[in-house]
């Protein structure tokens, strides 16, 4: 999908007719009606996860914007893409940045009014400001270095001549969650704040997939679980787990299990990420995988699978990771047919 970049753009076409004078004498209703939609929209942002200051945030954007389009008699129904640029280069002496943060309340306005019939696009959906820090790009691991990562990742030998003391048991038990952590990396794109509030219910180990809770920053979404996830996550819930329950004294229905009396799930991943690279030194962080994986399932499905896949509330979010894989393409283009 192509980005699309603010330029310069004609006067807007889509002009409306003068408030008429009876209308205009009744500014209590206006106020009323204005504050009824506002309520509306607020109850419809907290639905969706924003908190009550972001929601409050954007129905300020949504505000400004309707006071200029009432300066320039454009009804909101009929607000086009170059309404919305001109709107934004009626703001000067501001950065870009401030830009794409009034635009930011502004498109979630115009899929609340998709939501309530009254509108059938979201005209602000694509709008992309140049200048913007875009998404870091990352050194991303091929398919064969992912899977390699996940079969290289060993439990220490049973056999070890400390088999029996309780540093090692420890050691082998938390070696078998991070095993299982590990795969919902590699295959389902998890993590660290997706991770930390999985449950044992949202295993689905008869269906054979996994649902991942939605936060304020991402969506919920159910995503298959690969077959060679399925018998180590079977022997991580019917013994690994219940042993280091046993362990820690702990009771929760939090799906991964802390060892010691801290339940920070950073430290989980602190060790986990340090075994990885270990296996491979190119591996860096949990995000370096995440993107790896996202960049590969670009390669096989379409922008809208992916943007659900990953749980981006945003298809733009899920827009950034092309960069990546242009980035790689560019990489191997150098690498195997050198311009001489």
């Amino acid at each position: 999908m192509n980005k699309i970049h603010l330029g310069k753009t004609a006067t807007s076409r889509s002009r409306k007719k003068k408030v008429i004078e009876e209308v205009s004498k009744q500014p209590n209703l206006q106020q009323s009606s204005s504050r009824q939609g506002g309520n509306d929209f607020m109850n419809y942002l907290l639905r969706k996860g924003y908190s009550n200051n972001t929601a409050a945030s954007f129905l300020s954007d949504v505000r400004k914007f309707k006071a200029w389009l009432e300066k320039e008699n454009i009804e909101i129904e009929n607000v086009i893409y170059n309404d919305l640029t001109s709107y934004l280069h009626s703001f000067r002496g501001i950065t870009q940045k401030t830009k794409g943060c009034y635009i930011r309340g502004v498109k979630q306005y115009f899929n609340f009014l998709i939501q309530r019939s009254e509108r059938t696009d979201n005209p602000a959906e694509f709008i992309q400001l140049r200048g913007l820090k875009r998404k870091t790009l990352y050194d991303i691991l091929n398919r064969k270095e992912l899977d390699s990562l996940y079969h290289n990742y060993k439990s220490p030998d049973e056999g070890n001549k400390d088999k029996n003391q309780n540093w090692f048991k420890t050691r082998v038990l938390a070696q078998k969650r991070n095993k299982i952590i590990l795969g919902l990396m590699l295959y389902q794109a998890l993590d660290c704040r997706d991770l930390k509030l999985l449950t044992v219910a949202d295993v689905k180990l008869r269906e054979g997939f996994l649902f991942i809770p939605g936060t304020r920053k991402s969506d919920e979404r159910k995503l298959k679980l690969e077959s060679l996830q399925i018998m180590d996550m079977m022997e991580y819930l019917l013994t690994t787990r219940k042993e280091l329950l046993q362990l820690t004294g702990k009771e929760t229905e939090q799906l991964f299990i802390s060892i010691g009396t801290s339940d920070r799930f950073n430290n989980i991943m602190v060790y986990l990420m340090e075994h990885l690279h270990a296996i491979n030194p190119k591996v860096t962080s949990a995000k370096q995988i995440k993107a790896s994986v996202i960049v590969h399932w670009l390669k096989l499905y379409n922008l809208r699978q992916v943007q659900y896949m990953a749980g981006h509330r945003y298809v733009s979010s899920t827009e950034g990771f092309l960069v990546n894989e242009m980035d790689g393409m560019i990489e191997d283009i150098e690498k195997y047919h050198p311009i001489v």
